[in-house]
């Protein structure tokens, strides 16, 4: 076995454990099966369209392997095994595989964004409630001037101590009591004064609202970005993907196809 025999064999060995990785990868990316779920999907077709460059590494380098080879003998001329005509067939599945990926995976992207963008919505309209909730309190607590003495104090002592029942409270859950504790402060304040109270309440009910618009927004935006993001990344990967293997697919094909029909009969 010469220098050029043994390169050959040893750049088809490796391309052909690069495709048996990268279909082995497939298969157990794919179980548990679940392909009803947009979910499963999206995963499913991201980690494959990222592993996506393997096989055309071993493709290439079967094709090397062939031209060393037609270097140094003719090998369809003895009859032998023509291997690049399984890895033409091959580039053209994977082309044809990579281009269908792309509207599965736009459409639930689509999808999942729409569900994320509904559970935004359950979130504002659960925020409602809670607002509404809290200025009724608020309402119930300024005509009760002890008990909102008591909830400023307890408000106070949780801040102050950084947990509440035992859990530590985050900078945000801090932020939130102190904000409460200053509002109810100046609602004690203003108890005694029905009209300002009043204007008082539709104040911070209209600032709570706003809070609430701008996290909608923010969340939102992050949803549609991200989902802007994954679509073009995976989309744009596939269908480079797909033009590869399909060119790779149809000259092979092709060149065969023409070498054929020179060879004499």
């Amino acid at each position: 076995m010469n220098n050029s025999t043994f390169t050959s064999l040893c750049l088809k060995l490796t391309g052909l454990i690069f495709i048996l990785s990268f279909l082995l990868d497939t298969i157990t990316f794919a179980i548990p099966f679940n392909w009803q779920n947009s979910q499963w999907q999206i995963n499913f077709v991201t980690t494959v369209v990222d592993r996506g460059i393997v096989p055309m590494v071993g493709i290439g380098l079967i094709l090397v392997a062939t031209w060393i080879d037609s270097t140094v003998k003719d090998v369809t001329a003895k009859g032998g095994f023509n291997i690049k005509l399984p890895v033409f067939i091959l580039a053209t599945l994977l082309g044809l595989g990579f281009l269908l990926m792309i509207p599965v995976h736009v459409n639930n992207i689509n999808q999942v964004k729409n569900n994320t963008q509904g559970q935004i919505q359950q979130g504002v309209a659960q925020g409602e409630a809670q607002i509404q909730t809290f200025l009724s309190q608020l309402n119930t607590l300024s005509q009760n001037p002890q008990l909102l003495n008591q909830e400023i104090v307890q408000r106070t002592q949780v801040i102050q101590s950084g947990q509440f029942q035992g859990r530590q409270l985050s900078a945000d859950q801090l932020a939130t009591l102190t904000q409460q504790r200053d509002q109810l402060s100046n609602l004690r304040d203003l108890s005694k004064k029905p009209q300002e109270f009043k204007q008082r309440l539709e104040e911070i009910k209209n600032q709570l609202q706003t809070q609430l618009q701008d996290r909608r927004r923010q969340a939102e935006n992050q949803a549609n970005l991200e989902a802007l993001k994954q679509g073009l990344r995976i989309g744009l990967s596939s269908l480079m993907l797909a033009i590869g293997y399909s060119f790779i697919g149809w000259l092979g094909l092709r060149g065969i196809g023409l070498m054929n029909k020179k060879s004499p009969v």
